[in-house]
């Protein structure tokens, strides 16, 4: 039986002023930020594990780093983000958050920048990028991770697409559906991680590093 949707919404924790302006920014401009839904089960699973650090993948506005700072106060969080113009964003809404001394983000694309904040190890990852990209950036950044540590993956559902034959995918999405396919068959018979899908938000994947 599925959750109707008025169910769900009424679990939603209600937000500052301004991250609505975030939401309100990221809706006008198509921007993608984590579903409602999706980032209020990602905090509460961080407040669980209670990560001192953690590494995201894709800023975009900074949405999910000031979320993820406010779950939890005490936590520094280095973010990456390549669009210019986002990454800008991602700072000047960052400085007028709570958090903004927590938050550090790095410009450049996470699969070939080269910073010393990333040069060290973290409790936890997020990767909310390029969707077609998860394996090489679950390569390149799941060794900073210690053990005992997760890794969250967002939008593994990639709203219904993942669920489909990729015949029925539209053309100019289906390399990107096959590499995220061909990701969750890597990761789930991975030896170093137990991993556990969560049908919340966009769908949400948690990797624990044995």
């Amino acid at each position: 039986m599925e959750l109707s949707d008025t169910y769900i919404q009424s679990f939603i924790q209600p937000r500052h002023e301004l991250l609505l302006e975030m939401e309100a920014f990221a809706a006008a401009h198509h921007v993608p930020i984590m579903q409602l839904a999706g980032i209020d089960a990602l905090n509460q699973l961080l407040r669980i594990q209670k990560p001192a650090t953690i590494l995201e993948i894709g800023t975009a506005i900074g949405y999910s780093a000031i979320r993820m700072a406010e779950a939890l106060p005490t936590v520094e969080i280095v973010t990456i983000e390549r669009d210019v113009e986002r990454a800008n964003r991602a700072k000047a809404y960052i400085a007028r958050s709570v958090a903004a001394e927590r938050i550090t983000v790095i410009e450049g694309d996470a699969l070939e920048v080269n910073d010393k904040a990333i040069d060290r190890a973290f409790d936890a990852v997020f990767i909310d990028a390029a969707k077609g990209q998860y394996q090489r950036f679950f390569e390149k950044y799941a060794p900073l991770v210690r053990s005992g540590g997760v890794l969250y993956i967002d939008n593994m559902y990639m709203h219904g697409l993942s669920d489909l034959d990729l015949k029925e995918v539209p053309r100019r999405k289906r390399t990107m559906i096959r590499n995220l396919k061909n990701f969750t068959d890597w990761i789930l018979q991975h030896p170093d991680y137990t991993s556990a899908f969560l049908p919340v938000g966009d769908g949400l994947l948690l990797c624990l590093k044995r």
